[in-house]
C-alpha cells in the first residue's frame, strides 16, 4: 500500500502545539532549544504558551508549524516508509525536509524568512484571502479573471483545496467588494480569512525575489522520494527542479485538490498528516475515496503510531 505524509500549513497552528511532545521525547528538546538558539529567540515558548495573536502572525507561524512538523518526522522515523510527500503552502518546506532535500536548519531558515518577507508584503500592499465554497474550480477561476482589474485591483484563485472549496486572493479592498459576486453566481459560502496579506497571489511579487535569492543560494539535495509541488501538483525529484517550484510558489495558486488526486491515481491508497489539527485530512476526505486517512500531531498520537509500526523507532 503505498503512504503518501501531507504536511499542514498556516491556519493549522495553536498553542501548546508541540509541548507534549518536547515534555516526552529528549530529540525533540534538542531541536526545539537548537531551533530557538538559530532564530535568536524563544519560539517554543511562543509554540508552548502563546499568546495566540503573536503565534498567528505569520512570521512566527511559519517556523513555528515547521519545527512542529520536523519533530514529528524525527521521533516516528515515518518518513523512512513514505512513497511520497506533499505539504499545503509553508508544509512544502516540511515535504522537501523529509524527503532529504533540506536539512532542518536551512529549512528552518527560509521558513522564518518566508514569513518575514510575507509579513512585510502584507503590510506593504494591504491583501486579504476568502474561501469560496460551492463552486467548481474554473467557475471561480472564470470569475475571477472577469473581476481582475490592473495592479490596484488584484484578484486570484489561489488555492485549491477541495472540490467545491477554493480560496481567492488579492487586494483587500477588491476582494472585500467583490465577494456578493460569488455569491450571485452560485456559491453557498464566501468567508474573508484572517490572514495577514494576499498569499498566492501576485501581491507577494516583492517577497518573491529575495526568497528566490537565499533559495538560490541554499543547497537542494534531489529527493529519496516524490515530492509532489503545489505549483504544478505534480511528482518532482530534482533538487533544482524544486527549488523552482519553491520560488514559483509563492505567487501562484496551490494545487491542493489535483495533488491529492494525483496521487490516488498514482496508487496511494494511505494518506498520513504530519503536523497540528487535522485540516488537510478533511480535504482529503472530501476529494478522493476508500483511501486510509490518519495524522500525527500530538505525543499520544507519536504512542500509537510507534505501537503499531513495528521497526520504526
Amino acid at each position: 500500500m503505498k503512504t503518501a505524509l501531507m504536511f499542514s500549513g498556516q491556519g493549522s497552528q495553536y498553542v501548546g502545539m508541540a509541548k507534549d511532545l518536547y515534555e516526552a521525547h529528549p530529540e525533540v528538546r534538542s531541536m526545539l532549544d537548537a531551533a530557538d538558539q538559530q532564530l535568536g529567540y524563544a519560539l517554543s515558548a511562543l509554540m508552548f504558551e502563546g499568546p495566540a495573536e503573536t503565534l498567528t502572525e505569520t512570521r512566527n507561524t511559519q517556523p513555528a508549524l515547521f519545527a512542529h512538523e520536523a519533530a514529528l518526522l524525527a521521533v516516528t522515523g515515518i518518513a523512512a516508509t513514505a512513497d511520497c510527500v506533499a505539504g499545503h503552502s509553508l508544509g512544502e518546506y516540511s515535504a522537501l525536509h523529509a524527503a532529504g532535500v533540506l536539512s532542518f536548519e536551512d529549512a528552518l531558515r527560509l521558513v522564518r524568512l518566508r514569513g518575514e518577507l510575507m509579513f512585510a508584503a502584507g503590510q506593504t500592499l494591504p491583501g486579504t484571502m476568502a474561501a469560496v465554497v460551492g463552486l467548481e474550480d474554473d467557475a471561480v477561476r472564470s470569475i475571477c479573471e472577469e473581476l481582475q482589474d490592473g495592479a490596484d485591483k488584484v484578484i486570484v484563485a489561489a488555492n485549491f483545496n477541495a472540490p467545491g472549496q477554493v480560496v481567492i486572493s488579492g487586494s483587500a479592498e477588491h476582494v472585500r467588494a467583490c465577494m456578493p459576486v460569488f455569491k450571485e453566481r452560485g456559491a453557498k459560502m464566501v468567508k474573508e480569512l484572517q490572514v495577514s496579506g494576499a498569499f498566492h497571489s501576485p501581491l507577494l511579487e516583492t517577497a518573491r525575489l529575495p526568497l528566490a535569492e537565499a533559495l538560490a543560494a541554499t543547497t537542494f539535495n534531489d529527493a529519496r522520494i516524490d515530492v509532489y509541488v503545489n505549483v504544478s501538483a505534480q511528482p518532482l525529484r530534482s533538487g533544482a527542479a524544486l527549488r523552482d517550484a519553491a520560488i514559483a510558489q509563492l505567487t501562484s495558486a496551490v494545487l491542493w485538490t489535483q495533488t491529492m488526486q494525483n496521487m490516488a491515481a498514482n496508487g496511494v491508497a494511505r494518506f498520513v498528516e504530519i503536523g497540528p489539527g487535522k485540516v488537510l485530512q478533511g480535504l482529503v476526505k472530501r476529494t478522493v475515496s476508500d483511501v486510509q486517512i490518519d495524522g500525527i500531531d500530538t505525543a499520544a498520537d507519536v504512542e500509537r503510531y510507534l505501537q503499531t509500526t513495528s521497526g520504526v523507532q
